[in-house]
């Protein structure tokens, strides 16, 4: 089946270059990157924000299952937050228009949208610059999904697709954010144990994800590698534990949940989670660009 001409004026973003550098140009590029990421959160620096984010998570109660709440307000989704500790909401995201449309839909309106798919290992080489991409459209993607014939089914992952906004409906809990991203694939792909060190609110739109979840002091027992300064991951995974491999991850608390069709989930900053989808789905995430709300009282971290 050929796919759809990809809609003038509308491309993808540069693929990441080979990585030429020599350490001192890469040691300048990440010292430049770390201080526009801190003016980005208004935070003194990226180290310290991380450092205050493992203090605070030590002092917090252990966390047994992931609490569900009812559509809150602004000032009691930021109360919640505030405490540290990942949560659902129920009643926002059903009530968007895309939740009503089934995946059919992204064929039938938005299949000449270009995209890019996570294809071959992409667990293993989850935080590679170089990592296996195909561009392609998104009818393109869904006719290399439909042939079943890979071990890791392809996964477009992380990605704008403008096309789709304006049929969300975000709520304003957070003062700046950064762009919905957005995640389509069916059962068995997998975004591997990471955290990102900002706040992060995720949208469950069509089909159910299993997500684990570490508390960002417990990143000593997860053998964690940066990315970049606010993304690290590990190479542990907690669905198919190898602790042979990874002995102290005996010592790490992994709470697993389920999210489906109408769930958001909050996952405060520095949390590690792994999710992996149950069945085709459709999922959005936005990043908040500030001070993570569980340091808003802590001395010493704000510019």
């Amino acid at each position: 089946m050929t796919a759809p001409p990809t809609p003038p004026g509308r491309r993808l973003p540069p693929a990441p270059p080979a990585n030429l550098a020599t350490p001192e140009d890469e040691a300048l590029r990440r010292r430049a990157r770390e201080e526009r990421d801190a003016q980005a959160r208004g935070v003194v620096s990226i180290d310290a924000m991380r450092a205050a984010i493992r203090r605070v998570s030590a002092t917090l109660p252990p966390l047994a299952a992931v609490p569900r709440v009812r559509r809150p307000d602004t000032a009691a989704f930021r109360a919640r937050a505030r405490a540290g500790l990942p949560f659902l909401v129920e009643g926002v995201v059903g009530r968007w228009p895309l939740s009503a449309l089934g995946p059919a839909i992204l064929r039938e309106r938005f299949g000449a949208v270009p995209v890019r798919a996570r294809v071959g290992d992409y667990i293993g080489t989850a935080f590679a610059p170089d990592r296996a991409m195909l561009d392609t459209t998104m009818a393109g993607y869904l006719d290399l999904v439909e042939t079943g014939d890979h071990a890791l089914p392809p996964y477009v992952g992380n990605l704008e697709l403008r096309e789709l906004n304006g049929m969300c409906h975000w709520p304003a809990w957070f003062d700046r954010m950064g762009p919905p991203r957005w995640w389509v694939g069916p059962a068995g792909t997998v975004t591997p144990l990471h955290c990102d060190y900002d706040d992060n609110v995720f949208a469950q739109l069509w089909g159910s994800k299993r997500i684990f979840l570490v508390p960002p002091h417990h990143d000593a027992f997860l053998y964690v590698r940066e990315a970049n300064p606010v993304l690290f991951g590990s190479p542990f995974d907690p669905e198919a534990p190898d602790f042979d491999r990874f002995p102290l991850a005996r010592q790490a608390a992994v709470i697993d949940c389920v999210v489906h069709p109408g769930d958001m989930l909050y996952v405060p900053a520095g949390w590690y989670h792994q999710v992996r989808a149950l069945s085709f789905s459709l999922s959005s995430n936005r990043w908040a660009r500030a001070v993570p709300l569980v340091l808003q009282g802590e001395a010493g971290v704000r510019r």
